[in-house]
């Protein structure tokens, strides 16, 4: 009896095919993505109620404050090929949990008496790493290189937002947008990749 037969060899059946498994991770990942995003939807509002006049009113344009190591999609994104575009993906959700941990400190100073809030900012952060995590595993997947080192912006957000307190709830509007933009860009990001999804 020769080694290979009784054996259970990978190669020996080329019958298994990786396809199978790469959709049902990208379908996977969509669907978390899509779940992300009605949480980060509902994160935002809940920021904006706990924030008091005027974040609230209607009409209000907060300052857009610059968050060190972290920008919004950019309006060409949508037209990047798909690993890059998820790279730029994974490389924002990467730099979100620390971003959301140091909101999360500041509400808890400004807004101690707000328990869900503080849970859905501390809730956010540990999202963001997941979904991070399985866009990487995506981009494995369709053997794309991985993003690079990303160095973690929390001292420059931290001091900006030592500013006063304005400054600080104006810091956090713009972390809570921009977790919110990132995560539906992934979203929309990975529908492109679902089978039957737009093209």
């Amino acid at each position: 009896m020769s080694r290979r037969e009784g054996s259970l060899d990978p190669q020996a059946d080329s019958s298994i095919s990786p396809l199978p498994l790469l959709e049902a991770k990208i379908h996977q990942t969509h669907s978390l993505a899509r779940l992300l995003t009605k949480y980060a939807e509902q994160l935002l509002q809940e920021y904006v109620q706990h924030q008091g006049d005027p974040f609230g009113l209607p009409g209000f344009s907060p300052p857009r404050l610059p968050v060190a190591g972290l920008s919004a999609p950019a309006p060409g994104h949508a037209g990047l090929p798909a690993p890059e575009r998820l790279r730029l993906d994974a490389g924002a959700l990467a730099a979100l949990p620390p971003l959301l941990d140091v909101v999360r400190r500041l509400q808890a100073e400004l807004n101690p008496r707000a328990p869900r809030l503080l849970r859905r900012l501390e809730d956010a952060a540990r999202q963001a790493r997941a979904l991070g995590a399985a866009v990487e595993a995506v981009l494995a997947a369709l053997g794309a290189e991985p993003r690079g080192p990303r160095a973690e912006p929390v001292a420059a957000t931290a001091a900006a937002a030592a500013a006063g307190v304005f400054s600080a709830k104006v810091l956090g509007l713009r972390v809570c947008s921009l977790y919110l933009e990132w995560v539906s860009c992934t979203e929309a990001d990975l529908g492109q990749l679902v089978p039957g999804g737009p093209a």
